[in-house]
């Protein structure tokens, strides 16, 4: 007991002069850029205001009833959500082992044996031992290692709220975009019937004779196309629906979804009636889409508390400053206690029965001196992997920033393409009704008439998807920010 003493006090004495640092806990230390959305604040829409659409639940922000069914869907069945949840599960599994590292293990080994000498009187021998070992946590390996297990498993609780906003954002998306393609299957079905009268005021034009049969051919080649395009919208419509099967993890089918306009998103978040956040438009896709004043930033501080992936990021910076302190640990001693008590009838090479109690007890110090340069090897690939990781912790942020300055510049476009549509659309409705009745006067070409409706046709289905960009740019901001978590 006495040697034991020794060794004990010589270990407290050597991490008390030279291990200190090695019991020290994890503080950021990387700074991240501070103007990290950039130079592009719209109108009415600061980058330096106290509230963020990112602190609204997806529930809220998306109040489509339908849409909410499919996204709740989507995150309780999804494969790889499951597989994210199942990663966390592991890591917390480990972090569970390494807090146990501190207690002793305890094994039960019997053995039996039996010999003869020169043909004599075989002799029996037993131990029935409960053997103990347990290591003195005095430099703080153990410590270190727990604490790197549990930032192992902040990161894949972050990894899992990533996954999870990544199928709200792609769930809504493709929500939106069969919307917008129901929307331009009614274009284009409006459009056949139209053209369809067109035609047959050409031909009856033809059949008089006031008209080529030149013109009958191109009006029905355009007609021909409108009728492709609504088989080509068909079929995406169906491309869009399998999409957001597998995000169900279900076999192919219809999707339910409400009309474009049968609902809107909340992004300001703040509408405590739940009315609409701007009552002098009253179209939907004329509301939070295009009116970026309610598209609270916040600061870009508040993307670091809300974005998993910075968070992530900075916690691979903790298991790594835990990995490096880990690594230094392992130049010092490392204390061993180990015992055994049990029963034996085998007392030094003496055969005794019955068996007799043996207690037994052994204190080990262990002092690398030479280890062909494993331990110099580890500790420098865990201080280049800590800075590693912390330039990429900055790296993350800068992503983070860009991908919150290219939403905003999405939504900014979609916002001034917009107005520019709608006057399209009328002024090209106008010259469409004018220049069909100039041609049922016999006033007009068939070409002006082709020209025309074309024209309104590329209009319409332009200004639908621009619809779809400010949506899809909307959810994307949303997401950028930190929403989703909740």
């Amino acid at each position: 007991m006495k040697n034991l003493s020794n060794i004990i006090i010589v270990a407290a004495v050597g991490m008390t002069l030279t291990g200190c640092g090695i019991y020290s806990k994890y503080e950021q230390k990387t700074q991240a850029p501070s103007d990290a959305f950039g130079a592009t604040v719209l109108d009415g829409a600061s980058a330096t205001s106290e509230t963020s659409i990112a602190q609204v639940s997806w529930r809220e922000f998306f109040t489509d009833p339908l849409l909410q069914q499919l996204i709740e869907q989507v995150l309780a069945n999804n494969t790889d959500l499951n597989s994210a949840r199942i990663a966390v599960e592991k890591s917390e599994a480990a972090l569970k082992a390494a807090k146990m590292a501190y207690l002793p293990s305890l094994y039960f080994s019997p053995q039996a044996s039996i010999a003869s000498y020169d043909g004599g009187k075989a002799s029996k021998a037993y131990d029935l031992p409960l053997q103990l070992s347990m290591d003195i946590d005095v430099f703080g390996s153990i410590t270190n290692k727990k604490r790197a297990a549990k930032a192992v498993v902040l990161q894949a609780q972050m990894q899992q709220e990533a996954v999870r906003a990544n199928l709200i954002s792609l769930t809504a998306q493709q929500y939106f975009l069969l919307q917008v393609l129901d929307r331009q299957l009614d274009i284009l079905t409006q459009t056949d019937r139209l053209w369809n009268e067109s035609l047959a005021t050409e031909q009856a034009l033809w059949e008089n004779g006031k008209a080529y049969s030149t013109a009958v051919n191109q009006m029905e080649a355009s007609y021909l196309n409108v009728k492709t395009q609504i088989v080509d919208t068909r079929r995406n419509i169906r491309a869009v629906e399998n999409v957001i099967c597998k995000l169900l993890a279900v076999s192919p089918q219809h999707i339910n979804r409400q009309k474009w306009g049968g609902s809107y998103m909340s992004p300001a978040g703040a509408q405590s009636n739940g009315q609409q956040a701007c009552n002098a438009m009253p179209d939907f896709s004329e509301q939070q889409m295009f009116d970026t004043k309610y598209l609270h930033l916040g600061v870009p501080a508040m993307m670091l508390e809300h974005r998993p992936d910075i968070r992530m990021a900075n916690h691979a910076m903790e298991e790594a400053f835990y990995n490096t302190a880990a690594a230094r640990s392992a130049f010092y001693p490392t204390i061993t206690l180990s015992g055994s008590a049990g029963w034996t009838n085998n007392a030094g090479g003496i055969i005794d029965n019955p068996g007799k109690l043996l207690l037994s007890a052994i204190a080990q110090l262990t002092q690398p001196i030479f280890a062909r340069g494993r331990l110099i090897a580890n500790k420098k690939i865990a201080s280049l992997t800590e800075e590693d990781l912390q330039k990429k912790y900055v790296q993350t942020v800068i992503n983070a920033g860009n991908q919150v300055n290219e939403a905003m510049a999405d939504c900014m476009a979609a916002r001034e393409k917009q107005s520019f549509y709608k006057r399209q659309v009328e002024v090209l409705q106008q010259a469409y009704a004018g220049t069909h009745e100039l041609m049922d006067n016999g006033k007009a070409t068939y070409i002006e008439v082709l020209t025309a409706q074309e024209a309104l046709l590329n209009a319409q289905l332009s200004q639908a998807m621009n619809m779809y960009n400010a949506a899809e740019a909307v959810v994307a901001l949303y997401i950028a920010l930190g929403g989703g978590a909740e």
